[in-house]
């Protein structure tokens, strides 16, 4: 129907489904000409895997399929824009909102995590706002489906967007867990609260070595009004080593819902990373 989006993993469109009467989001990955069997097959069974889980907070795919040599997903349209789109054309989105959208978002990696499913690439191109105001986090997955050449921090496809949100074991080439999509999520939070990433960068590779080497400014000492309990809850998420970020989704949301009701958290408030 029309061209919704692109960006490092493919392009989406709005489309009909022609056999079940439905509006759905059409997403081709790009040209899979070097791809190998095994690549295919892992494709195949990420999709599978990922489609298997369904939550409110999560768009839902519907199929997998290959076309002129280009794998394509189906999956649920929503109704809305993405939070990148919102970061780069609303006015400021005030902290209360971002603590909500940020809940929804640990609320879809709760299910997924225990799921056993661990997103891989959580960024504001990836959560979706739908017209009730709800979060829907897209592409769960997908990272992992694509060859490690085209998701490689260093490969020429990278795309700087992707760059800003990976965790310093990303970024060293180490195998990820759950806390991993945490970090990602903390960076997330961190922008939408004081409208930057923790770090920036003229390339992939030099927004890499932040993540992995430097410690981000607290988001207080970059707009006053955050309050300090947020530091915590995104200092806590942007810790660089695992082992001392948050564990599990849960975890982070409990203090972010505890945040939003004013109520104590249960990080320290004088955490390091």
């Amino acid at each position: 129907i029309e061209k919704l989006g692109e960006g490092g993993m493919g392009v989406v469109y709005k489309a009909h489904d022609e056999t079940l009467d439905r509006v759905v989001a059409l997403k081709f990955l790009p040209p899979s000409s070097n791809a190998t069997e095994l690549d295919r097959a892992r494709f195949i069974q990420e999709a599978r895997t990922a489609a298997a889980i369904n939550h409110p907070n999560i768009c839902t795919i519907f199929n997998i399929g290959e076309h002129e040599d280009r794998q394509f997903i189906v999956m649920e349209y929503v109704d809305g824009v993405t939070l990148r789109h919102m970061l780069n054309n609303g006015p400021r989105i005030l902290p209360e909102r971002a603590l909500e959208v940020v809940a929804g978002v640990l609320a879809a990696l709760d299910y997924a995590h225990r799921h056993g499913i661990v997103h891989r690439d959580i960024k504001p191109a990836n959560i979706m706002i739908n017209a009730h105001g709800d979060a829907k986090v897209m592409d769960f997955g997908i990272a992992r489906a694509m060859s490690d050449a085209a998701t490689s921090v260093t490969a020429t496809s990278a795309v700087m967007g992707t760059a800003q949100y990976l965790s310093p074991e990303q970024a060293r080439g180490e195998s990820v867990d759950a806390r991993s999509d945490l970090y990602s999520t903390g960076c997330v939070l961190y922008q939408l609260l004081t409208s930057t990433p923790p770090f920036n960068g003229e390339s992939p590779v030099s927004i890499a070595y932040q993540h992995v080497n430097e410690v981000p400014k607290l988001p207080s000492s970059v707009d006053p009004s955050i309050p300090t309990t947020l530091d915590s809850i995104t200092m806590t998420a942007l810790t660089k080593s695992p082992a001392n970020r948050y564990q599990t989704a849960a975890e982070m949301r409990f203090d972010i819902e505890r945040a939003i009701a004013g109520l104590p958290i249960s990080t320290r408030p004088d955490v390091s990373p």
